[in-house]
């Protein structure tokens, strides 16, 4: 280009001062962002003319933050299909792979304790990776059954369990877990050593467990609650494969205990006769090579049943051996047992401290044991109608009611001693309308002839040793020792 030309052209480039005073008389343009520079892009709507001598605007303010998501009503367990959506499949399938191969690789290492802890569905804290992952991949039983063809009846049936568990189908997981429990009861019986007792014992355990919430579901839905029932016939079929000779034997206490949990929640606690009898009675079985928490339970399970039976010295035998041996850190098991080893207690005329009863909160004796040592039937009565509901859920309730020979034995004995005070030579005679009118002060109406009748049934129980004239309605008492202690016999 010339210098001519170059001239020509650059005289046709305004002067910027031009510029600003031709376009001093119209409003500018300006950008309301204030961070605003070359380059970015801004909405119409952002853009507005203003004068230039106007404010400069307010920035809009920042939109709110959102709101933290929170879990439906049913918890982790019923958010799982919602969480498992922002699953990929990739990821789904991989930590379905990684289960299947723990379990198998647990399986060939004989690693037991390991492989317990993937068999528990519900006595565990539910693996939410797992279940996520079981949603959002809904074919993971080919899954499993292609992988471990050696394991194709227990992977598959497991993971369906864990899958229905999650959701909340106790009753599907039940269903399930049951076809997997008999898998790996088929598996347990071909080993050898007893390296997998501890993944039998919690297959005894889930499938008690999962019954129970089988039968809550199907109960509350109207239909028939039979799992629990179903759960006690699996249990047999494991006590048969450890009743046998060989190390597997030393499992078969802690089964047992799992089956009198089953036929006590089920009301049929005579089928627990034939499971002691083996235990007692077989010579493949050495007690104290059990394990001691397994013989505890044991024992306070055959207590209670002594305790139903009324063979009071028996239960408090089982039922000390429990007290003595249970772990006191489990004040709860305690509890437990002293729940039923006071009323047995009671019965054979040992009476437990205030204290005692404070420590375990078991504060519904209290009254029991005051109407014991004053001889107030009144006391006893009220107690037991207080307590009545918890006393039969317990099934000592008839045991306490037949402390009232106790009471009247107490009662005699005071009235006895009141007498010897102010008349020493009859002290031995009592007539029947003394006993009458101190049952009258304690609100009991009663007449001669019903007080007669206790006072013959004292005498029959050796509550009371002497004689009962008929015609003089006196009760003639014996003058050494009138009133025999029990000394831990039964009344």
């Amino acid at each position: 280009m010339s210098a001519k030309m170059f001239l020509s052209t650059a005289n046709q480039i305004p002067n910027p001062s031009d510029i600003a005073s031709k376009n001093q008389n119209y409003p500018q343009a300006s950008i309301s962002h204030p961070t605003a520079r070359i380059g970015d892009r801004h909405h119409p709507s952002e853009i507005r003319n203003r004068p230039s001598s106007g404010p400069t605007p307010t920035p809009s303010p920042p939109p709110p933050p959102p709101k933290p998501r929170t879990l439906p009503p049913g918890g982790a367990a019923a958010a799982a299909p919602e969480m498992a959506a922002y699953l990929s499949m990739g990821e789904a399938h991989r930590r379905i792979a990684d289960y299947l191969s723990r379990v198998a690789d647990f399986v060939s290492s004989s690693d037991g304790a390991a492989l317990a802890s993937l068999l528990a569905v519900s006595s565990a804290q539910a693996p939410a990776p797992l279940s996520d992952a079981l949603s959002a991949f809904p074919d993971f039983p080919r899954l499993a059954a292609d992988r471990y063809p050696h394991l194709s009846d227990l992977l598959p049936t497991l993971l369906r369990a864990i899958h229905s568990h999650s959701l909340r189908r106790f009753a599907d997981a039940y269903s399930s877990f049951e076809k997997a429990a008999n898998a790996f009861l088929q598996e347990f019986r071909n080993w050898e050593t007893p390296w997998a007792m501890e993944a039998m014992h919690t297959v005894a355990l889930e499938i008690r467990l999962l019954a129970e919430k089988a039968d809550r579901e199907l109960a509350t839905s109207g239909k028939n609650p039979d799992k629990l029932q179903s759960a006690g016939s699996f249990l047999m079929k494991v006590f048969g494969a450890l009743a046998v000779k060989g190390p597997k034997r030393i499992g078969a206490l802690y089964v047992t205990c799992q089956l009198f949990k089953i036929y006590f929640r089920l009301g049929t606690v005579h089928l627990c006769r034939s499971v002691i009898r083996s235990i007692e009675t077989a010579r493949n079985f050495d007690f104290e090579d059990f394990p001691v928490k397994d013989k505890v339970t044991y024992m306070y399970y055959t207590g209670r049943l002594e305790v139903f039976n009324e063979n009071f010295l028996v239960a408090d035998q089982k039922l000390t051996y429990a007290l003595v041996h249970c772990n006191p850190q489990y004040e709860s098991n305690l509890r437990r047992i002293l729940k039923f080893l006071i009323p047995v207690k009671l019965s054979i005329g040992v009476l437990p401290r205030i204290t005692l009863l404070e420590r375990y909160n078991l504060l519904e004796y209290a009254d029991v044991v005051t109407s014991l040592k004053r001889g107030d039937l009144r006391l006893l009565r009220q107690a037991l109608e207080r307590h009545e509901d918890q006393f039969l859920k317990s099934g000592v309730y008839l045991v306490l009611e037949k402390l009232e020979l106790q009471v009247y034995q107490r009662l005699v004995k005071k009235i006895h001693i009141i007498q010897r005070q102010k008349e020493p030579a009859k002290a031995h005679q009592i007539k029947l309308e003394v006993v009458v009118k101190a049952l009258k002060w304690l609100e009991i109406d009663m007449d001669v002839d019903e007080v007669e009748c206790i006072m013959a049934c004292l005498i029959y129980k050796n509550l009371i040793k002497g004689y009962f004239a008929h015609k003089s309605k006196v009760l003639v008492l014996s003058k050494q020792d009138p009133f025999p202690k029990l000394n831990g016999k039964p009344v």
